[in-house]
């Protein structure tokens, strides 16, 4: 397995990258929106697909790149099923497991720190991501965010403590530059949480830590709850004014106005076809409509207020989830003859695939 262990200055927050060199498939662990750059261009570097960002919980100190990531690679992102976040693809609940390629991660509810808490164990691999639940010679705090110390110890003794000695623990953050520990080691010598140190003598412990709020967490926990993408797309109603006449247009249930690849094939000539995808994902497939313009999802918005002046646009992703929002976009931007291309990139290779 393909392991990197990527760091943030200033948050010391660590993001980890895993996957199947024999596939390809990766995924990310707590992403941090600032090094987006960075994370991207080492899985093209790698030769990577992204098929999830994982978060450990809703953080208070940075803000994840997972929804950022989410609509550039075409990733799901995953939280905690008691998160609070609706945004996540996957709410994962314990005892689920997230596959990428031949390995899976196995999801563990560790709340404490905040409810939403979980712990990732990749069983193949002897390794933990513990977030902020357990780090090196430490914890997370429990003063805010639905902390409780009892709750938190006794996450970290259940689900944390009771896998082999020898298992890696990588944390969500060290700010003394340590990068890993182990199962045996934290039990033997956590000041807070291992030895003899009781629930109560840890209550204690956490009590007295007197501790400042994170700088950014007015700015963090809203944006975490919404996958770090903040100003949902305002939706659409029956009335929003459209100009239909330009092709067989229908109305998805949420209004957002669609084509298929039967009719976008037959007028092909007739229209702009603007696929919203990150270049790197339509690199790695499927293929993009012949003659399209890549105008990724997060530059839309400023993109689409000439959209349909010349030629009626039709917008197109891997599968339509996102081209519905990137036309709701442009619609909200003053467009009015685009739409959404039904099934996106994979039902017009699936149909078509090179009679084109």
């Amino acid at each position: 397995m393909l392991f990197r262990q990527l760091f943030d200055r200033q948050t010391c927050t660590y993001t980890y990258l895993l996957a199947d060199e024999a596939s390809g498939d990766a995924i990310l662990i707590d992403p941090v929106r600032e090094h987006l750059a960075r994370d991207t261009q080492l899985l093209r570097e790698l030769g990577l697909t992204l098929r999830y960002c994982l978060d450990t919980h809703v953080h208070a100190d940075h803000v994840t790149a997972g929804g950022q990531l989410r609509l550039s690679h075409g990733c799901k992102t995953v939280l905690g099923s008691r998160s609070g976040a609706s945004c996540a693809d996957v709410l994962a609940d314990h005892g689920d497991e997230i596959r990428f390629g031949r390995y899976g991660l196995e999801v563990r509810h560790t709340p404490g720190h905040t409810d939403g808490c979980v712990t990732y164990v990749c069983h193949d691999a002897n390794m933990a991501f513990t977030g902020d639940t357990l780090m090196i010679r430490g914890c997370g705090r429990t003063d805010f965010q639905q902390g409780d110390a009892r709750t938190l110890y006794q996450s970290v003794h259940e689900q944390i403590f009771s896998l082999p000695d020898t298992t890696h623990l990588y944390p969500g953050h060290d700010y003394k530059g340590r990068t890993r520990t182990t199962v045996a080691e934290e039990r033997a010598h956590n000041p807070r949480l291992g030895g003899a140190n009781t629930v109560d003598d840890f209550g204690r412990i956490m009590d007295n830590l007197k501790l400042s709020h994170p700088a950014r967490i007015a700015e963090s926990v809203p944006s975490n709850l919404m996958c770090g993408v903040p100003g949902q797309v305002e939706g659409l109603s029956a009335e929003t004014p459209l100009d239909t006449s330009w092709g067989d247009i229908q109305r998805r249930a949420d209004h957002v106005p669609e084509v298929t690849v039967h009719w976008l094939h037959a007028h092909r000539d007739a229209v702009e076809v603007i696929d919203v995808r990150h270049p790197d994902e339509i690199e790695s497939g499927p293929a993009s409509v012949p003659g399209s313009t890549i105008v990724p999802l997060a530059q839309v918005a400023e993109a689409a207020t000439t959209w349909g002046n010349n030629k009626p646009v039709v917008v197109m992703c891997r599968t339509g989830g996102r081209s519905a929002r990137a036309t709701a976009e442009a619609i909200h931007a003053g467009a009015t003859r685009v739409a959404s291309l039904r099934g996106g990139a994979a039902s017009w290779n699936a149909t078509f695939g090179d009679n084109t």
